[in-house]
């Protein structure tokens, strides 16, 4: 450890550490990597590179989201065969020592669980920094047949398309992520539900909608679901499941099983659900004890306050 030192991330880190680290183990870890990034006051980022004896053995990053603001997001890889050294901790330590006293000195980080890995290193590592679970998100494909369709009426129950770009969908969008993120608190806008959520860089290919009646007839939004182009042609959809946070967990139970009935009527989809979605994780529970759902991820997101 005597001859550990710390620099800033600088240009050409990416590919050293590709070599390094190898293929990332996961969508998640992939993604992860990309904050890698230089220093940046605006928004506040402090990535570190630690060497020994001048070869690169981890990396680490910090940064602020304007959406989530309440807490630093946390990002650190190391060598397989320097895990369980000590250079994990020190590393932090040090970004910690870079985060200044305007920005939240709270970190949080996830770590994720899939089928044949073993996450009891990260999550000793997670806890031994303060962190516990907060939120646990599941990625589950659902099969068809589980579910029945929703009966429709004239005067009654409504679907419909709308557009990525509406306005009526947007605020809903807005008003769903910030009420199922109280864990997390969310300050999510108009400019950022387009840009995370729906406008043509997300992947996002359409939407649909129920209402409690016709448009025409004042119907309003009940639950949406808003699919995504899969990462592979023959994988299922990514589809973003959610509902109108102003009904209660009783009322919003139909508009969200009908929904999900629709989408996997014939072929199977993609959800991201976390806990706090109360009612769609429970049918999900349900399905998956008829087989007719599967958690192919698991992952849990830690913070230290």
């Amino acid at each position: 450890m005597s001859t550990l030192e710390f620099r800033p991330w600088r240009d050409g880190d990416d590919l050293e550490l590709l070599e390094l680290f190898g293929d990332p183990a996961s969508p998640h870890a992939h993604q992860d990597r990309t904050m890698f990034r230089k220093d940046s006051d605006a928004p506040f980022s402090r990535a570190l590179v630690a060497t020994d004896q001048g070869i690169a053995v981890a990396a680490g990053v910090v940064f602020a989201s304007t959406l989530h603001p309440t807490r630093l997001w946390l990002y650190v890889e190391v060598a397989r065969e320097h895990r369980r050294t000590g250079v994990g901790t020190e590393l932090v330590q040090q970004l910690r020592a870079l985060v200044p006293p305007t920005q939240s000195s709270e970190l949080k980080a996830h770590y994720t669980v899939t089928a044949g890995t073993d996450a009891a290193a990260a999550a000793g590592f997670c806890s031994a920094l303060g962190m516990s679970t907060i939120q646990r998100t599941r990625d589950v494909i659902i099969e068809p047949g589980g579910l029945a369709l929703p009966i429709f009426a004239e005067d009654g129950l409504t679907i419909d398309e709308i557009a990525t770009g509406s306005v009526e969908l947007t605020k809903l969008v807005i008003e769903f992520y910030n009420s199922t993120h109280a864990w997390d608190p969310a300050n999510m806008t108009l400019g950022s539900a387009q840009k995370m959520l729906l406008d043509d860089a997300t992947g996002a290919q359409g939407v649909i909608v129920f209402r409690d009646k016709p448009k025409s007839r004042g119907g309003k939004i009940l639950s949406f679901a808003i699919s995504y182009t899969p990462a592979r042609a023959d994988a299922p959809a990514d589809v973003l499941l959610g509902w109108n946070p102003e009904l209660s967990e009783e009322e919003s139970a139909e508009p969200i099983r009908g929904m999900l009935a629709m989408l996997v009527h014939q072929y199977p989809v993609k959800l991201e659900v976390d806990e706090s979605m109360v009612v769609l994780s429970s049918l999900v529970d349900v399905l998956a004890t008829k087989n007719h759902a599967t958690v192919i991820a698991t992952t849990h997101i830690v913070a230290t306050a």
